[in-house]
């Protein structure tokens, strides 16, 4: 590949010919310009979202808002060229201005689109994203945002061959453009500094929009964190876990399902209070506990998952100096069997240990083959052969007790539309385009509403199976989504912006709660008290792991009773729990 691109983009000339000093001086030109140009093509063309956003800042159609706002210009296209400088060398100059321009481009496109902004854990989803997710965001609009962006530049590229220089001339060159591109930013900072720090500091996503500069510093994030983490080794977490004294003589295990949601907006569900009847079976129910001052650890699955799985919470997660173990690993220390079925992705390494079954292509056998079409089934499809799968696992294990955790594609977006059935497409009409921006932002609304009667409906069939279960079993399920979604609001779509600057709907997540009556009487937690504790009480991913714990009545030190969501209505007289930050 790196000869291929060499020979297009390097200066060619007929065999045996040299050129003349005329014809090189004017056909030639110095890699100066080169610079100069992919520089300033991406401070401008490539960061109207960038634009966009500065234009709408307070006083921008002042005298002083002008002078920002082109200060600001001067010092994105010499952060540009300062980049180029270090790579602005005989063989990698065009290579490294093509592969900008290029990434700049797709940028481009998913922050005028969504209205997302670029950092390492919006990289990371990119990098863990399957074909299939892939798929949903192709479209016509990003084809032809890509190519307008990246075919003129470059065009331009091809049909310029760059003025060779000796070694020692390129580094001096280099040497002066990065000198001098910095002294190009120090000098406008200089002049607008004041300005410069206050928006900075109060409008935050305007660092995440510098494009490609934003792409460049999160590769270079997650490129480095091997030195700022030691991933080479996984720490151990809950060796020392036992099963405590429900699990002495039990006529019957205890069976719980954590059902682990994806792209559920707490607000959007009707047993929350939302305007819309969307959970209509659940809502139906009287057992049900339905936490409505939920929050997730992240937002996107790459980041909230592993954190909500983990015992170190949201702050402990992201300032973590190694990885640890998950919770997961501690169900299977306790002696349970654990089953991971997945119909999304994968479980983000969490479930290494134990594996996964995946669901999403799997072919639906009759009467549900509408479950599946084309390359993805719906999440209803996870109940199939289920039984099969537990009788699977050990059975010394089993008779300890079973915990199954079903991750649903759920409302996984833009395609919000493949994510419910026929029949359950109450609200209508749908965006069935995945450029939601061409789709009035009701009908975008409505399909997303869908996938979540479409939930609704999985997660009644789960119910409805663990009834099947309740003669060999003690019974329980417990849904959380791992983050929420934008629906257009502020012209921001989909989810995975920054935590720190991302709106409540991409945190705010739906967390419900079923006990069993044999599994009420199990772990003295009544569905009565929990009903009346958690409705409004805050609480977080940063309880998942400990509450999970306690339901299950695992001993272990990782465990933190403070953090279990339950343990105030498993003994009355003990103090309230405190709501994890």
């Amino acid at each position: 590949m790196p000869m291929i691109l060499q020979r297009l983009l390097l200066p060619r000339l007929a065999p045996g010919t040299q050129p003349s000093p005329a014809s090189a001086a004017k056909r030639h030109i110095h890699p100066l310009w080169v610079v100069v140009f992919i520089s300033t093509w991406l401070a401008t063309a490539c960061n109207v979202p960038l634009w966009r956003e500065v234009a709408q800042l307070p006083g921008q159609g002042s005298l002083r808002g002008w002078g920002f706002a082109i200060a600001f210009a001067f010092i994105v296209a010499a952060g540009n060229a300062a980049l180029l400088s270090l790579l602005a060398w005989r063989w990698t100059l065009k290579p490294a201005a093509a592969l900008l321009v290029v990434m700049a481009a797709f940028g481009a496109y998913f922050m005028l689109a969504y209205g997302v902004a670029i950092d390492a854990s919006m990289l990371t989803n990119v990098l863990q994203t399957d074909v299939k997710e892939a798929g949903d965001l192709l479209n016509w609009r990003m084809l032809a945002t890509v190519l307008a962006l990246a075919v003129p530049p470059l065009w331009w590229l091809l049909r310029r061959p760059v003025l060779r220089l000796s070694l020692l001339r390129h580094a001096a060159h280099n040497g002066l453009l990065l000198a001098g591109a910095i002294a190009v930013i120090v000098v406008c900072l200089l002049l607008v500094f004041q300005d410069f720090a206050s928006t900075m500091r109060n409008h935050t996503k305007l660092r995440y929009l510098i494009n490609p500069l934003n792409s460049v510093y999160a590769l270079g994030n997650i490129a480095t964190k091997p030195l700022r983490m030691d991933t080479s080794k996984l720490l151990p977490v809950g060796r020392d876990a036992q099963l405590g004294a429900s699990y002495a003589g039990q006529a019957k295990p205890p069976l719980l399902v954590l059902v682990l949601g994806e792209t559920g907006r707490s607000d959007n569900f009707g047993i929350n209070g939302y305007e819309r009847n969307t959970t209509p079976l659940l809502a139906a129910r009287t057992d049900l506990v339905s936490a409505r001052n939920a929050w997730s650890c992240g937002t996107s699955t790459a980041a909230s998952v592993p954190c909500m799985f983990s015992h170190l919470g949201r702050t402990g997660y992201d300032a973590r100096a190694a990885n640890f173990e998950s919770l997961i690993d501690v169900l299977h220390h306790a002696g349970l069997a654990v089953l991971w079925v997945d119909n999304q992705s994968g479980c983000k390494g969490v479930c290494d240990r134990v594996g996964e079954t995946l669901t999403s292509a799997q072919k639906s056998p009759a009467p549900d083959r509408a479950l599946c079409t084309g390359s993805e089934c719906l999440d209803r499809v996870m109940l199939q052969d289920l039984d099969t799968r537990i009788a699977a696992l050990p059975a010394e294990q089993r008779q300890r007790g079973t915990v199954v955790v079903l991750h649903q594609m759920g409302s996984h977006g833009p395609a919000y539309y493949k994510r419910s059935a026929p029949d359950n497409k109450k609200f209508g009409p749908e965006c069935t385009s995945t450029s939601l921006q061409e789709c009035d932002r009701q009908q975008v609304v409505n399909a997303y509403d869908n996938s979540i009667v479409e939930t609704d409906q999985f997660l009644d069939s789960v119910l409805k199976w663990l009834a099947t279960q309740d003669r060999q079993a003690q019974t329980a399920m417990v849904y959380v989504a791992d983050h929420g979604e934008s629906l257009g609001e502020n012209n921001l779509y989909l989810h995975g912006l920054p935590y720190s600057m991302a709106p409540d709907v991409q945190k705010h997540v739906p967390w419900i709660t079923w006990l069993s009556p044999a599994m009420q009487a199990r772990t003295q937690v009544a569905t009565g008290c929990l009903q009346h504790d958690l409705a409004e009480r805050r609480i977080t991913h940063d309880n998942y792991f400990h509450s999970v714990l306690g339901l299950l009545d695992v001993k272990t030190g990782a465990y933190n009773p403070d953090l279990d969501m339950y343990a105030a209505c498993r003994h009355a007289s003990a103090a309230k729990p405190k709501a994890a930050g």
